[in-house]
Protein backbone atom coordinates (compact mmCIF):
# COMPACT_ATOMS: atom_id res chain seq x y z
CA UNK A 1 0.00 0.00 0.00
CA UNK A 2 2.06 3.28 -1.31
CA UNK A 3 0.78 6.29 1.20
CA UNK A 4 3.04 9.66 0.56
CA UNK A 5 5.61 10.78 3.50
CA UNK A 6 2.85 13.99 3.23
CA UNK A 7 -0.44 11.68 4.58
CA UNK A 8 1.95 9.84 7.24
CA UNK A 9 3.01 13.26 8.93
CA UNK A 10 -0.63 14.72 8.54
CA UNK A 11 -2.00 11.43 10.90
CA UNK A 12 1.15 12.31 12.94
CA UNK A 13 0.30 15.96 13.83
CA UNK A 14 -3.20 15.64 14.34
CA UNK A 15 -4.07 11.95 15.32
CA UNK A 16 -4.74 13.12 18.99
CA UNK A 17 -7.31 16.00 18.05
CA UNK A 18 -10.99 15.26 17.33
CA UNK A 19 -11.96 13.74 13.85
CA UNK A 20 -14.35 16.14 13.36
CA UNK A 21 -12.42 19.44 13.69
CA UNK A 22 -9.97 17.87 11.88
CA UNK A 23 -12.00 17.68 8.95
CA UNK A 24 -13.29 20.85 8.89
CA UNK A 25 -10.03 22.97 10.08
CA UNK A 26 -6.60 20.95 9.80
CA UNK A 27 -4.78 22.65 6.99
CA UNK A 28 -2.96 20.17 4.23
CA UNK A 29 -1.35 20.09 0.95
CA UNK A 30 -2.91 18.64 -2.42
CA UNK A 31 -0.43 15.31 -1.57
CA UNK A 32 -2.57 14.30 1.67
CA UNK A 33 -5.10 11.67 1.37
CA UNK A 34 -7.60 13.15 3.40
CA UNK A 35 -10.40 10.80 3.67
CA UNK A 36 -7.36 8.05 4.19
CA UNK A 37 -5.79 10.19 7.03
CA UNK A 38 -9.09 11.10 8.89
CA UNK A 39 -9.80 7.45 8.30
CA UNK A 40 -6.43 6.38 10.07
CA UNK A 41 -6.44 9.08 13.11
CA UNK A 42 -9.82 7.30 14.37
CA UNK A 43 -8.95 4.31 13.89
CA UNK A 44 -5.42 5.09 15.87
CA UNK A 45 -7.90 6.88 18.79
CA UNK A 46 -9.53 3.53 18.76
CA UNK A 47 -6.48 1.48 18.98
CA UNK A 48 -4.81 3.57 21.68
CA UNK A 49 -7.70 2.52 24.14
CA UNK A 50 -8.20 -1.30 22.50
CA UNK A 51 -4.83 -1.70 21.27
CA UNK A 52 -2.17 0.25 23.33
CA UNK A 53 0.86 -2.05 22.21
CA UNK A 54 -0.43 -1.60 18.12
CA UNK A 55 -0.87 2.25 18.69
CA UNK A 56 2.73 2.28 19.96
CA UNK A 57 3.87 1.22 16.56
CA UNK A 58 4.56 3.81 14.24
CA UNK A 59 2.81 2.98 10.08
CA UNK A 60 0.56 1.00 11.16
CA UNK A 61 -2.78 0.72 9.14
CA UNK A 62 -6.07 0.44 10.52
CA UNK A 63 -9.20 -0.48 9.00
CA UNK A 64 -13.06 1.06 8.87
CA UNK A 65 -14.72 1.26 12.14
CA UNK A 66 -16.84 -1.92 11.35
CA UNK A 67 -13.36 -4.35 11.69
CA UNK A 68 -12.11 -1.91 14.59
CA UNK A 69 -15.13 -2.52 16.51
CA UNK A 70 -15.25 -6.57 15.92
CA UNK A 71 -11.70 -7.01 16.88
CA UNK A 72 -10.55 -8.42 19.87
CA UNK A 73 -8.87 -6.05 22.87
CA UNK A 74 -4.99 -6.18 23.54
CA UNK A 75 -5.95 -8.10 27.34
CA UNK A 76 -8.41 -10.68 25.53
CA UNK A 77 -5.59 -11.57 22.00
CA UNK A 78 -3.26 -12.21 25.37
CA UNK A 79 -5.29 -14.07 27.10
CA UNK A 80 -5.68 -16.25 23.79
CA UNK A 81 -1.91 -16.50 23.19
CA UNK A 82 -0.96 -17.95 26.55
CA UNK A 83 -3.92 -20.26 25.81
CA UNK A 84 -2.92 -21.33 23.02
CA UNK A 85 0.80 -22.02 24.24
CA UNK A 86 -0.67 -23.90 26.91
CA UNK A 87 -2.70 -25.89 24.96
CA UNK A 88 0.65 -26.97 22.70
CA UNK A 89 2.59 -28.10 25.32
CA UNK A 90 0.02 -30.33 26.21
CA UNK A 91 -0.13 -31.64 22.85
CA UNK A 92 3.73 -31.84 22.10
CA UNK A 93 4.93 -34.92 22.01
CA UNK A 94 7.95 -34.51 19.88
CA UNK A 95 9.78 -30.74 20.96
CA UNK A 96 11.60 -30.58 18.28
CA UNK A 97 8.80 -30.79 14.84
CA UNK A 98 8.05 -27.22 14.07
CA UNK A 99 4.29 -26.04 14.94
CA UNK A 100 2.15 -24.40 12.99
CA UNK A 101 -1.01 -22.31 13.30
CA UNK A 102 -3.94 -21.86 10.58
CA UNK A 103 -6.29 -18.47 11.78
CA UNK A 104 -9.03 -19.29 9.38
CA UNK A 105 -10.94 -15.74 9.91
CA UNK A 106 -8.03 -13.06 10.25
CA UNK A 107 -9.56 -10.33 9.75
CA UNK A 108 -8.02 -7.53 11.10
CA UNK A 109 -5.47 -9.63 12.83
CA UNK A 110 -5.01 -8.79 16.41
CA UNK A 111 -5.33 -12.67 17.83
CA UNK A 112 -3.37 -14.15 15.14
CA UNK A 113 -0.44 -11.30 16.05
CA UNK A 114 -0.25 -12.38 19.56
CA UNK A 115 -1.18 -15.93 18.78
CA UNK A 116 1.17 -16.77 16.40
CA UNK A 117 4.20 -15.80 18.03
CA UNK A 118 3.86 -19.49 20.17
CA UNK A 119 4.08 -21.08 16.80
CA UNK A 120 7.07 -21.76 14.97
CA UNK A 121 4.53 -21.51 11.45
CA UNK A 122 1.55 -18.83 11.61
CA UNK A 123 -0.83 -18.47 8.44
CA UNK A 124 -3.37 -16.22 8.34
CA UNK A 125 -6.71 -16.73 5.95
CA UNK A 126 -9.35 -14.04 5.03
CA UNK A 127 -11.36 -13.57 2.11
CA UNK A 128 -11.41 -9.93 2.31
CA UNK A 129 -8.92 -8.38 0.51
CA UNK A 130 -8.83 -5.52 1.70
CA UNK A 131 -8.02 -6.62 4.90
CA UNK A 132 -5.42 -8.80 3.71
CA UNK A 133 -3.55 -6.16 2.05
CA UNK A 134 -3.47 -4.16 5.32
CA UNK A 135 -1.82 -7.45 6.83
CA UNK A 136 0.53 -7.28 4.40
CA UNK A 137 1.64 -4.29 5.55
CA UNK A 138 1.52 -4.17 9.11
CA UNK A 139 2.35 -7.86 10.34
CA UNK A 140 6.26 -6.72 9.26
CA UNK A 141 5.95 -3.73 12.00
CA UNK A 142 4.56 -6.26 14.45
CA UNK A 143 7.75 -8.16 14.27
CA UNK A 144 5.91 -11.10 11.99
CA UNK A 145 8.01 -12.28 9.57
CA UNK A 146 7.13 -16.06 9.45
CA UNK A 147 3.46 -15.19 8.65
CA UNK A 148 1.82 -16.41 5.46
CA UNK A 149 -0.92 -14.41 4.07
CA UNK A 150 -4.02 -16.32 2.31
CA UNK A 151 -6.62 -14.50 0.59
CA UNK A 152 -9.51 -16.79 0.28
CA UNK A 153 -12.38 -18.39 2.11
CA UNK A 154 -11.84 -20.50 5.07
CA UNK A 155 -13.82 -23.94 3.61
CA UNK A 156 -12.05 -23.60 0.33
CA UNK A 157 -8.56 -23.21 2.49
CA UNK A 158 -9.78 -25.92 4.73
CA UNK A 159 -10.52 -28.65 2.21
CA UNK A 160 -6.81 -27.88 0.65
CA UNK A 161 -5.01 -27.40 4.09
CA UNK A 162 -2.59 -30.21 5.79
CA UNK A 163 -1.89 -31.00 9.21
CA UNK A 164 -1.60 -28.50 11.80
CA UNK A 165 -0.70 -27.96 15.33
CA UNK A 166 -3.89 -25.75 16.47
CA UNK A 167 -7.03 -23.92 13.72
CA UNK A 168 -8.41 -20.92 15.03
CA UNK A 169 -11.91 -19.20 14.58
CA UNK A 170 -13.73 -16.34 15.03
CA UNK A 171 -17.20 -17.04 12.89
CA UNK A 172 -18.35 -13.71 11.39
CA UNK A 173 -21.37 -12.80 13.53
CA UNK A 174 -23.32 -10.41 11.22
CA UNK A 175 -25.27 -11.58 8.72
CA UNK A 176 -25.93 -10.00 5.37
CA UNK A 177 -27.56 -6.81 6.22
CA UNK A 178 -24.71 -6.54 8.74
CA UNK A 179 -27.22 -7.10 11.80
CA UNK A 180 -25.76 -9.00 14.58
CA UNK A 181 -26.18 -12.47 14.69
CA UNK A 182 -25.57 -15.32 17.56
CA UNK A 183 -26.42 -18.58 17.06
CA UNK A 184 -23.85 -20.68 15.79
CA UNK A 185 -25.58 -22.12 13.06
CA UNK A 186 -25.82 -18.29 11.74
CA UNK A 187 -22.74 -17.36 11.68
CA UNK A 188 -19.78 -17.99 9.18
CA UNK A 189 -18.11 -20.32 8.85
CA UNK A 190 -20.43 -22.88 10.29
CA UNK A 191 -18.43 -24.47 12.83
CA UNK A 192 -20.72 -27.52 14.07
CA UNK A 193 -20.97 -28.47 10.35
CA UNK A 194 -17.04 -28.14 9.78
CA UNK A 195 -16.39 -29.45 13.25
CA UNK A 196 -15.08 -33.35 12.20
CA UNK A 197 -13.02 -31.74 9.48
CA UNK A 198 -11.45 -29.16 11.70
CA UNK A 199 -10.52 -31.70 14.24
CA UNK A 200 -9.09 -33.97 11.48
CA UNK A 201 -6.58 -31.33 10.49
CA UNK A 202 -5.49 -30.06 13.84
CA UNK A 203 -5.50 -31.72 17.11
CA UNK A 204 -6.68 -28.65 18.73
CA UNK A 205 -9.58 -25.94 17.68
CA UNK A 206 -10.09 -22.73 19.21
CA UNK A 207 -13.23 -21.13 18.46
CA UNK A 208 -14.12 -17.69 19.52
CA UNK A 209 -18.00 -17.03 19.89
CA UNK A 210 -20.69 -14.16 20.91
CA UNK A 211 -20.64 -14.43 25.31
CA UNK A 212 -24.68 -13.60 24.49
CA UNK A 213 -23.97 -17.64 23.63
CA UNK A 214 -25.97 -19.99 26.77
CA UNK A 215 -22.42 -22.09 26.49
CA UNK A 216 -24.22 -25.24 28.16
CA UNK A 217 -26.53 -25.74 24.95
CA UNK A 218 -23.23 -25.00 23.02
CA UNK A 219 -21.72 -28.17 24.65
CA UNK A 220 -24.36 -30.15 24.12
CA UNK A 221 -24.18 -28.70 20.37
CA UNK A 222 -21.00 -29.98 19.81
CA UNK A 223 -21.69 -33.35 20.90
CA UNK A 224 -18.23 -34.25 23.32
CA UNK A 225 -15.88 -32.24 21.49
CA UNK A 226 -15.96 -29.31 23.84
CA UNK A 227 -12.77 -30.17 25.90
CA UNK A 228 -12.74 -26.11 27.62
CA UNK A 229 -14.98 -23.18 27.65
CA UNK A 230 -13.17 -19.84 28.79
CA UNK A 231 -15.29 -17.16 29.85
CA UNK A 232 -13.07 -14.10 29.19
CA UNK A 233 -14.05 -10.48 30.48
CA UNK A 234 -12.18 -7.75 31.27
CA UNK A 235 -13.31 -4.60 33.81
CA UNK A 236 -16.00 -6.81 34.83
CA UNK A 237 -17.65 -6.83 31.39
CA UNK A 238 -17.70 -10.31 29.70
CA UNK A 239 -16.02 -9.73 26.31
CA UNK A 240 -15.74 -13.29 24.36
CA UNK A 241 -16.65 -17.27 24.92
CA UNK A 242 -13.75 -19.51 23.70
CA UNK A 243 -14.05 -23.22 23.52
CA UNK A 244 -11.32 -25.58 23.39
CA UNK A 245 -12.28 -28.80 21.23
CA UNK A 246 -10.55 -31.58 21.09
CA UNK A 247 -10.49 -34.98 19.73
CA UNK A 248 -12.32 -37.80 21.81
CA UNK A 249 -15.50 -37.46 23.58
CA UNK A 250 -15.02 -34.87 26.81
CA UNK A 251 -18.09 -35.65 29.08
CA UNK A 252 -16.68 -32.65 31.66
CA UNK A 253 -15.23 -29.58 29.97
CA UNK A 254 -13.09 -27.84 32.17
CA UNK A 255 -14.75 -24.11 32.70
CA UNK A 256 -12.36 -21.00 33.11
CA UNK A 257 -13.91 -17.73 34.43
CA UNK A 258 -11.25 -14.93 33.98
CA UNK A 259 -11.80 -11.19 34.19
CA UNK A 260 -8.49 -9.44 34.25
CA UNK A 261 -6.48 -10.39 37.39
CA UNK A 262 -9.42 -12.86 39.11
CA UNK A 263 -9.62 -17.11 37.54
CA UNK A 264 -11.60 -19.57 38.97
CA UNK A 265 -12.19 -22.78 36.96
CA UNK A 266 -13.66 -26.09 37.62
CA UNK A 267 -15.18 -29.29 36.11
CA UNK A 268 -18.38 -29.16 34.96
CA UNK A 269 -20.86 -32.22 34.84
CA UNK A 270 -19.75 -35.17 36.72
CA UNK A 271 -17.40 -37.69 35.55
CA UNK A 272 -15.68 -40.28 37.26
CA UNK A 273 -12.90 -40.85 34.69
CA UNK A 274 -11.45 -37.16 34.61
CA UNK A 275 -10.94 -35.69 38.47
CA UNK A 276 -7.64 -34.91 38.18
CA UNK A 277 -6.95 -31.14 38.78
CA UNK A 278 -5.27 -28.71 36.44
CA UNK A 279 -2.63 -27.23 37.73
CA UNK A 280 -0.09 -26.17 34.62
CA UNK A 281 1.42 -22.68 34.99
CA UNK A 282 -1.56 -21.49 32.84
CA UNK A 283 -3.97 -21.78 35.50
CA UNK A 284 -2.04 -20.25 38.16
CA UNK A 285 -4.02 -18.85 41.21
CA UNK A 286 -7.04 -21.60 40.35
CA UNK A 287 -8.29 -24.46 42.26
CA UNK A 288 -9.78 -27.06 39.96
CA UNK A 289 -12.56 -29.33 41.02
CA UNK A 290 -15.65 -31.24 40.16
CA UNK A 291 -18.63 -29.52 41.61
CA UNK A 292 -20.16 -32.64 42.47
CA UNK A 293 -16.90 -33.64 44.64
CA UNK A 294 -17.67 -31.31 47.77
CA UNK A 295 -20.27 -31.47 50.29
CA UNK A 296 -23.01 -29.17 49.57
CA UNK A 297 -22.91 -26.14 52.12
CA UNK A 298 -26.14 -24.10 54.22
CA UNK A 299 -28.06 -21.84 52.31
CA UNK A 300 -28.28 -18.44 53.35
CA UNK A 301 -31.95 -20.11 54.11
CA UNK A 302 -30.13 -21.64 57.27
CA UNK A 303 -27.60 -18.83 58.17
CA UNK A 304 -29.30 -15.99 60.41
CA UNK A 305 -29.12 -12.88 58.83
CA UNK A 306 -27.62 -11.72 62.54
CA UNK A 307 -24.42 -13.52 60.75
CA UNK A 308 -24.03 -11.64 57.85
CA UNK A 309 -21.02 -9.36 57.81
CA UNK A 310 -19.82 -9.46 54.49
CA UNK A 311 -21.88 -9.62 51.14
CA UNK A 312 -20.02 -10.79 47.70
CA UNK A 313 -20.87 -9.91 44.09
CA UNK A 314 -19.65 -12.06 41.86
CA UNK A 315 -17.63 -11.01 38.33
CA UNK A 316 -18.98 -11.31 35.02
CA UNK A 317 -17.36 -14.13 34.27
CA UNK A 318 -19.07 -16.05 37.33
CA UNK A 319 -21.93 -14.97 36.26
CA UNK A 320 -22.16 -15.39 32.95
CA UNK A 321 -21.26 -19.08 34.04
CA UNK A 322 -23.97 -19.67 36.65
CA UNK A 323 -21.60 -21.65 38.92
CA UNK A 324 -23.03 -20.21 41.91
CA UNK A 325 -23.07 -24.02 43.83
CA UNK A 326 -19.13 -23.65 43.09
CA UNK A 327 -18.68 -20.61 45.06
CA UNK A 328 -20.42 -22.07 47.90
CA UNK A 329 -18.71 -25.25 48.15
CA UNK A 330 -15.16 -23.65 47.60
CA UNK A 331 -15.97 -20.66 49.48
CA UNK A 332 -17.66 -19.81 53.24
CA UNK A 333 -20.29 -18.34 51.27
CA UNK A 334 -24.15 -18.81 51.30
CA UNK A 335 -25.97 -17.61 48.49
CA UNK A 336 -29.22 -15.23 49.76
CA UNK A 337 -31.61 -16.62 47.91
CA UNK A 338 -31.39 -19.16 44.37
CA UNK A 339 -32.33 -15.82 42.38
CA UNK A 340 -30.16 -13.51 44.11
CA UNK A 341 -26.78 -13.98 42.76
CA UNK A 342 -25.59 -12.61 45.91
CA UNK A 343 -23.63 -14.15 48.47
CA UNK A 344 -23.28 -13.58 52.30
CA UNK A 345 -20.70 -14.88 54.98
CA UNK A 346 -19.52 -14.47 58.69
CA UNK A 347 -15.95 -13.95 57.89
CA UNK A 348 -14.23 -11.62 55.08
CA UNK A 349 -12.83 -13.70 52.17
CA UNK A 350 -10.15 -12.20 50.04
CA UNK A 351 -9.93 -14.73 46.80
CA UNK A 352 -13.27 -14.93 45.85
CA UNK A 353 -13.78 -13.63 42.24
CA UNK A 354 -16.21 -10.13 42.19
CA UNK A 355 -16.58 -7.36 44.49
CA UNK A 356 -16.93 -7.76 48.41
CA UNK A 357 -18.45 -5.29 51.05
CA UNK A 358 -18.85 -4.74 54.59
CA UNK A 359 -22.60 -5.15 55.66
CA UNK A 360 -23.47 -2.21 57.70
CA UNK A 361 -27.01 -2.84 58.20
CA UNK A 362 -30.39 -4.87 56.99
CA UNK A 363 -33.65 -3.56 56.47
CA UNK A 364 -37.14 -4.98 55.27
CA UNK A 365 -39.06 -2.41 53.43
CA UNK A 366 -41.10 -1.50 56.71
CA UNK A 367 -40.50 2.23 56.91
CA UNK A 368 -39.51 2.29 60.20
CA UNK A 369 -36.76 -0.44 58.96
CA UNK A 370 -36.25 1.68 55.95
CA UNK A 371 -35.55 4.78 58.16
CA UNK A 372 -32.90 3.66 60.40
CA UNK A 373 -31.18 2.04 57.19
CA UNK A 374 -30.93 5.38 55.35
CA UNK A 375 -30.28 7.81 58.61
CA UNK A 376 -27.98 10.24 57.85
CA UNK A 377 -27.94 9.39 53.82
CA UNK A 378 -28.14 11.21 51.22
CA UNK A 379 -26.39 9.69 48.44
CA UNK A 380 -25.76 5.91 47.52
CA UNK A 381 -25.32 3.32 44.42
CA UNK A 382 -28.12 0.91 44.34
CA UNK A 383 -28.08 -2.24 42.96
CA UNK A 384 -31.70 -4.48 42.50
CA UNK A 385 -31.27 -8.49 42.51
CA UNK A 386 -34.89 -10.35 42.58
CA UNK A 387 -36.36 -7.76 43.37
CA UNK A 388 -40.06 -5.98 42.63
CA UNK A 389 -38.16 -2.49 42.00
CA UNK A 390 -36.37 -1.26 39.61
CA UNK A 391 -33.37 0.93 40.51
CA UNK A 392 -34.80 3.95 39.25
CA UNK A 393 -38.16 3.35 41.00
CA UNK A 394 -36.03 2.23 44.46
CA UNK A 395 -34.26 5.65 44.39
CA UNK A 396 -37.28 7.44 44.03
CA UNK A 397 -39.13 5.58 46.69
CA UNK A 398 -35.66 6.06 48.95
CA UNK A 399 -35.49 9.69 47.60
CA UNK A 400 -31.68 9.11 47.53
CA UNK A 401 -29.29 10.62 44.63
CA UNK A 402 -26.56 8.62 42.85
CA UNK A 403 -23.11 8.28 43.84
CA UNK A 404 -20.98 8.43 47.31
CA UNK A 405 -19.63 5.48 49.42
CA UNK A 406 -22.64 3.58 50.23
CA UNK A 407 -23.62 0.95 48.24
CA UNK A 408 -27.46 -0.69 48.72
CA UNK A 409 -28.46 -3.89 47.25
CA UNK A 410 -31.79 -4.91 47.18
CA UNK A 411 -32.95 -8.11 46.60
CA UNK A 412 -35.45 -11.09 47.97
CA UNK A 413 -34.64 -13.73 50.64
CA UNK A 414 -35.26 -17.91 50.50
CA UNK A 415 -38.13 -16.72 52.72
CA UNK A 416 -39.80 -14.64 49.94
CA UNK A 417 -38.63 -11.55 52.12
CA UNK A 418 -38.06 -8.19 50.48
CA UNK A 419 -34.63 -6.74 51.99
CA UNK A 420 -32.27 -3.45 51.27
CA UNK A 421 -28.81 -4.26 52.39
CA UNK A 422 -26.49 -1.31 53.35
CA UNK A 423 -22.89 -1.66 52.50
CA UNK A 424 -19.72 -0.17 51.50
CA UNK A 425 -16.53 -1.69 49.92
CA UNK A 426 -14.46 -3.83 51.59
CA UNK A 427 -11.38 -2.47 52.59
CA UNK A 428 -8.21 -5.18 51.29
CA UNK A 429 -5.88 -5.73 54.71
CA UNK A 430 -2.36 -5.86 54.29
CA UNK A 431 -2.17 -9.44 53.93
CA UNK A 432 -4.89 -9.33 51.21
CA UNK A 433 -3.26 -6.84 49.54
CA UNK A 434 -0.17 -9.04 49.18
CA UNK A 435 -2.02 -11.94 48.11
CA UNK A 436 -3.90 -9.82 45.31
CA UNK A 437 -1.00 -8.02 44.08
CA UNK A 438 0.52 -11.53 43.94
CA UNK A 439 -2.35 -13.31 42.13
CA UNK A 440 -2.36 -9.97 39.25
CA UNK A 441 1.57 -10.59 38.51
CA UNK A 442 0.11 -14.34 38.20
CA UNK A 443 -2.21 -13.78 36.30
CA UNK A 444 -0.40 -11.48 33.92
CA UNK A 445 2.25 -13.46 33.59
CA UNK A 446 -0.73 -16.23 32.57
CA UNK A 447 -1.97 -13.93 29.64
CA UNK A 448 1.35 -12.17 28.00
CA UNK A 449 2.67 -14.53 25.26
CA UNK A 450 6.25 -15.07 25.00
CA UNK A 451 7.59 -11.94 22.67
CA UNK A 452 10.87 -9.95 22.50
CA UNK A 453 13.01 -7.68 24.32
CA UNK A 454 11.23 -4.80 22.27
CA UNK A 455 7.88 -5.27 23.11
CA UNK A 456 5.57 -3.08 25.25
CA UNK A 457 2.39 -3.84 27.40
CA UNK A 458 -0.49 -1.88 28.70
CA UNK A 459 -0.62 -2.21 32.55
CA UNK A 460 -3.75 -0.67 33.89
CA UNK A 461 -3.75 0.18 37.43
CA UNK A 462 -6.90 0.91 39.94
CA UNK A 463 -6.43 2.62 43.52
CA UNK A 464 -9.03 2.07 46.15
CA UNK A 465 -11.09 5.10 45.60
CA UNK A 466 -11.46 4.31 41.95
CA UNK A 467 -8.88 6.35 40.13
CA UNK A 468 -7.68 4.26 37.50
CA UNK A 469 -4.47 4.86 35.36
CA UNK A 470 -2.31 3.04 32.40
CA UNK A 471 1.16 2.75 31.81
CA UNK A 472 2.40 1.41 28.86
CA UNK A 473 5.85 -0.57 29.53
CA UNK A 474 8.59 -1.91 28.05
CA UNK A 475 8.99 -5.89 28.44
CA UNK A 476 12.63 -5.61 29.91
CA UNK A 477 11.10 -3.49 32.67
CA UNK A 478 11.42 -4.73 35.63
CA UNK A 479 9.57 -3.23 38.52
CA UNK A 480 6.39 -0.51 38.24
CA UNK A 481 5.58 1.46 41.30
CA UNK A 482 3.17 4.23 41.44
CA UNK A 483 0.89 5.88 44.07
CA UNK A 484 -2.98 6.80 43.59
Amino acid sequence: MEISESTWAFIAKHRREDVRDVALHAKHDGDVDVPFALEQIAGWQRASLKLPDWASHDGLIFPPQVPMEQCSSQFTAQYKARLAQRLLAKEAVDDDSPTSLVDLTGGFGVDFSYMSRVFNRAIYVEQQSTLCDIARHNFPILGLGHAEIINDDSTAVLDTLGRASMIFLDPARRDDHGSRTYAIADCTPDVLTLKDTLLAKAPTVMVKLSPMLDWHKTITDFAGAVHEVHIVSTGNECKELLLVLGRGRCASPLVVCVNDGQVLSYKAGDNSDNQTPISDSALVACNTCNTEDLPAEESANGFDSSHWKYLYEPNASIMKAGCFDVLEQRFAVHHISPNSHLFVAAEPISDLPGRSFVIESIATMNKRELKQLLAGLTHANISVRNFPLTVAQLRKKLKLKDGGSTYLFATTDAQGRHLVLRTKKRKVAPSDEEATNTSANQSLAMVLPAVGPEARFWISVTSRTGITAGFLVPFSSATLTCSL
